[in-house]
């Protein structure tokens, strides 16, 4: 679930990449034959990393596993796969089953649906299921060129709705991890205000897509106002561009932009696989993310791999109180 004493200790003590403990803050698992996920099983889909046809298959621990070879990954966080809408409870349900039999995921974040009825019976399920520690429910969202400072819509962070049953997360001690892009998150950021007790994780960095200058400067600006709200991590995942190879020089000016914004103690790295195969090999994924922070101080690196994804979690090693 989390590396053991002698796992952190053997890297404080090397600072060696093969030695850092690692738990993926945020990958899937497709069971396509048992499980309905209508973005995967119902047509082919196209979304921004293209066309998705090539994950329409089942990936299981087992792929898992051979994916991450190379990497000394200790510990997983399951995220929502978007399946079948009418039944949010019933992924969680299935998770504890594999987490039962296969020892991944270490935690999940259960799909929600605020602004919906069903939001109080959900959130008391949720509750109840050791495994989940936040749930996921994409707010409402527009294109930049329609988006404005007073946005609002049925759906959106501004709406009474969605509001009331975000309301609702504290007090069953779950956080909210968020996907939105960066243009949104100026209402991330009154969310966060407005609900100081709710943990926000931003996911996949808030999709900076657009790398021009200019694009890069007006994400990175977005970020800056979000990150002055104690109660907002982030996570470093999702960041693959269409037709252009994960690399280093591609990928720095995101990772340090949102290390810059959130400081090392509020960030983590993340997969988001199989997705992200369709840009990368994890491999590739880690190892950029890895040769990206290896000037810091092996203790950053191990927030920033394993510690902060644990703490936001809950998770703990084997015997210990979360």
């Amino acid at each position: 679930m989390v590396a053991s004493p002698d796992q952190r200790a053997r890297f404080l003590a090397s600072s060696a990449d093969d030695d850092l403990p690692i738990i993926d803050a945020h990958h899937h698992f497709f069971d396509l034959a048992r499980n309905y996920h209508p973005w995967l099983t119902d047509h082919p889909v196209t979304f921004r990393y293209g066309d998705y046809s090539a994950i329409k298959r089942d990936f299981m621990p087992a792929d898992y596993q051979r994916a991450i070879d190379g990497h000394l990954v200790v510990g997983s966080v399951l995220m929502e796969g978007e399946w079948d809408p009418r039944d949010p409870i019933g992924e969680m349900r299935w998770a504890a089953e594999l987490a039962h039999e296969y020892g991944l995921p270490s935690a999940a974040i259960g799909q929600i649906w605020l602004d919906r009825e069903d939001v109080g019976e959900v959130v008391a399920a949720y509750r109840d299921m050791p495994l989940v520690r936040s749930v996921r429910h994409k707010p409402k969202a527009v294109a930049r060129a329609d988006h404005s400072p007073d946005f609002v819509a049925p759906g959106s962070m501004r709406d009474r709705t969605w509001r009331d049953g975000y309301a609702r997360l504290a007090g069953a001690g779950l956080s909210f991890d968020l996907q939105t892009p960066w243009w949104h998150l100026d209402e991330a950021a009154e969310l966060a205000r407005d609900f100081r007790e709710t943990t926000i994780i931003l996911n996949h960095a808030g999709l900076p897509a657009d790398r021009s200058a200019e694009g890069l400067q007006a994400w990175r600006a977005a970020l800056d106002r979000l990150a002055r709200e104690p109660n907002v991590v982030a996570k470093i995942s999702g960041i693959g561009v269409p037709g252009q190879a994960w690399t280093l020089k591609l990928q720095a000016p995101v990772i340090e932009g949102v290390i810059s914004a959130f400081g090392a103690s509020r960030c983590a790295f993340a997969s988001n696989f199989p997705v992200d195969s369709l840009c990368a090999s994890f491999g590739t994924i880690f190892d950029v993310f890895k040769a990206a922070v290896r000037e810091r101080p092996a203790t950053e690196r191990l927030a920033l791999f394993h510690d902060n994804a644990a703490r936001w979690y809950g998770l703990a090693a084997e015997g210990d109180q979360p």
